[in-house]
């Protein structure tokens, strides 16, 4: 199948790590994901039923391989300082987006542009856009995972 892109959107708040948490349980909840094991193109006696919890899900040894092809992917947000690693998301800095962008505070004017930032598979970033008067209005969450 190869790697998905996806992304999402969520309203601003201080609370990186918790936005990113909130979205995930949503994106769980709501099966906004891949369910290799109860895919359609299974014989329908092999499909097994939505996982009831994360632990399930991640307990599935095809879901272990091929992921979820979504932020499901991804467990935690490392530090600035630290390196990219495998399921981990890293958020654009505002060096980094000066950089890249050529101003702090990202708008969602910008969001196209996003793919020059530093990316990898099975890896995440996530940016603060901004209000024209400069306001954080929402986190933007995007990366490539899955196989």
């Amino acid at each position: 199948m190869g790697a998905s892109g996806w992304d999402y959107s969520v309203p601003y708040q201080e609370d990186l790590v918790g936005a990113f948490d909130a979205l995930r349980r949503r994106v769980f909840e709501e099966r906004d994901y891949y369910w290799v094991s109860g895919a359609d193109w299974r014989p329908e006696e092999e499909r097994l039923p939505w996982p009831e919890t994360e632990e399930e899900l991640w307990a599935d040894e095809i879901v272990q391989e091929t992921g979820t092809h979504s932020i499901l992917d991804i467990f935690r947000i490392i530090g600035p300082d630290e390196e990219p690693d495998y399921s981990t998301m890293k958020q654009v800095t505002e060096e980094e987006a000066l950089r890249v962008l050529g101003t702090r505070k990202p708008t969602r004017a910008h969001v196209p542009r996003f793919e020059e930032f530093d990316h990898w598979r099975w890896y995440g970033r996530c940016a603060v856009l901004h209000d024209d008067r400069g306001e954080p209005q929402e986190i933007y969450f995007w990366g490539f995972s899955g196989d």
